[in-house]
């Protein structure tokens, strides 16, 4: 549960859908805390006290002027003798205003307290906490943002306030200091703040005058309009050329009608330019993926025709196996040439693996069946690469040693695992078992050296082996998974 959520139900009598809407609440104030220069607490009165004392539930700060609480307030209890006007609204059901001391401080705030009202139920109440010494001057702006507040506050009075829908802020969406404009039921334009006149500005929109409808200034009103209808938030993003605006509109509602609409703007140019930035990165890196998978194949081509080649059985088995070290690379960089980002399932290269090594050893006379079991999620490309190579060492290892005069009932296992930062792989065979005196430290073939070197010095992990009704290895890397950046 979240604090608000918490505090209310250890504190208050709140639940259910009262609780929701104190939620969808606080969600989607920030812009009345920026529209009033001030603080706002949301606060309740304590379970069975009759409104002699609240709880702070949540507050937000303006972004659009100093606050009076850098501390935070929420779980802070306040009674009616600290603070009358609480009790008063509450009691009353109605918008109180009067001036006090801060909470905890001496500085003097004027304060507006509104009742919260769910379905006409009382439920809470929120407070608006402006400093009587920082106040701003008053000018068109200031008084337009304070008006709209004032409607807010009746939308909250009267409960059409938050909306009826759960609401998730992108960090892009505007705010009120990005652009404003406010319209009537008509769309007719009553004020725009400067930002907003800029925004319109990068639009094309220059011939702007008030008591003129969006249409008529060559604004698509079609949000405005259906917010309006709808008594609900409509979000939208206006291209042009290389201009991006998001638009967020929210109705204001007077005694369940249309009044108007707060229509807030942000260029969001330099963001959609980054964005396609990352998306040609994205499909520049890969498209080198793909062409290095490419080149990787055709050096594996080439090594099957020159190993046909060779006379020496010897000469032939080495370039055999170089083929398929090669080809598991190969696998890397075809999934990571289908995916987003520089992470890779490991799954994804662990069947294919298999798939490989399962068509490239087995005849009709000696049939070897591979098993992929588990998961191991994703991994970076850095750390999906020499464990490939570590993964195609260890089956065709099995392969070489473990069934050395073949049957039916051949069987290579290979089980994925992720726990506590850590990708745990075991490739488990039913095959004739480790020799006599044998050890992963003693062992000279050049498959192991080469899983010894990537699993302990390159990726920092471990290995054991076992016999155990055949051969287990057990191999354990610490994975670190790149950070991204939102």
């Amino acid at each position: 549960m979240s604090t608000l959520e918490d505090l209310a139900v250890a504190r208050t009598a709140l639940s259910g859908s009262d609780l929701v809407h104190m939620d969808r609440l606080v969600s989607s104030w920030r812009h009345l805390a920026d529209l009033s220069f001030a603080d706002l607490l949301l606060l309740a009165p304590i379970a069975g006290e009759e409104g002699h004392r609240f709880v702070v539930l949540a507050q937000v700060r303006p972004v659009t002027g100093q606050t009076n609480y850098p501390q935070d307030l929420v779980g802070t209890v306040v009674d009616e003798v600290e603070r009358p006007l609480y009790a008063r609204c509450w009691r009353a059901g109605d918008i109180v205003r009067g001036d006090t001391a801060a909470l905890g401080s001496k500085d003097r705030v004027r304060v507006q307290v509104i009742p919260v009202r769910r379905a006409d139920a009382l439920i809470g109440i929120v407070t608006r906490e402006e400093s009587m010494t920082l106040a701003r001057r008053s000018g068109e702006l200031e008084r337009t943002y304070f008006d709209v507040f004032d409607r807010f506050a009746r939308m909250i009075a009267d409960g059409t306030f938050p909306f009826d829908v759960d609401e998730v802020e992108m960090e892009s969406a505007p705010r009120v200091g990005d652009g404003v404009i406010v319209i009537d039921a008509e769309t007719r334009v009553k004020f725009a703040s400067p930002n907003a006149v800029s925004s319109l500005h990068r639009m094309g929109i220059h011939a702007y005058a008030q008591s003129q409808r969006l249409i008529d200034v060559g604004f698509d009103d079609t949000a405005a309009r259906s917010a309006m209808l709808l008594h609900l938030p409509v979000a939208e993003e206006i291209e042009r050329d290389d201009v991006s605006v998001l638009v967020r509109v929210l109705p204001l509602v007077d005694r369940k009608q249309p009044a108007g609409a707060l229509v807030l703007l942000r260029d969001v140019s330099d963001l959609r330019r980054r964005d396609r930035l990352l998306l040609s990165k994205d499909a520049t890196i890969r498209e080198i993926h793909h062409r290095v998978k490419n080149n990787l194949q055709t050096i594996a081509s080439l090594l099957r025709l020159q190993g046909r080649r060779l006379q020496s059985p010897e000469a032939r088995a080495a370039l055999a196996e170089s083929e398929r070290r090669i080809r598991s690379i190969a696998i890397v960089h075809e999934t990571l040439s289908r995916e987003a980002g520089d992470v890779v399932s490991l799954n994804e290269i662990v069947r294919p693996l298999a798939r490989l090594v399962e068509e490239t050893t087995s005849t009709p006379e000696h049939t070897i069946r591979f098993k992929v079991e588990g998961d191991a999620g994703e991994l970076p490309g850095e750390v999906a690469t020499p464990l490939a190579v570590v993964l195609n060492e260890l089956m065709q290892n099995a392969v070489d040693h473990a069934f050395p005069e073949g049957g039916s009932d051949a069987l290579v296992e290979v089980t994925l695992g992720r726990t506590d930062g850590h990708v745990e792989i075991e490739v488990r065979d039913n095959g004739t078992g480790l020799p006599e005196e044998f050890t992963l430290e003693g062992s000279r073939g050049l498959g192991l050296s080469i899983v010894q070197a990537l699993v302990t010095s390159e990726l920092q992990g471990s290995i054991e082996m076992n016999d155990d009704a055949g051969t287990s290895v057990r191999v354990r890397v610490p994975v670190e998974m790149p950070r991204v950046d939102l």
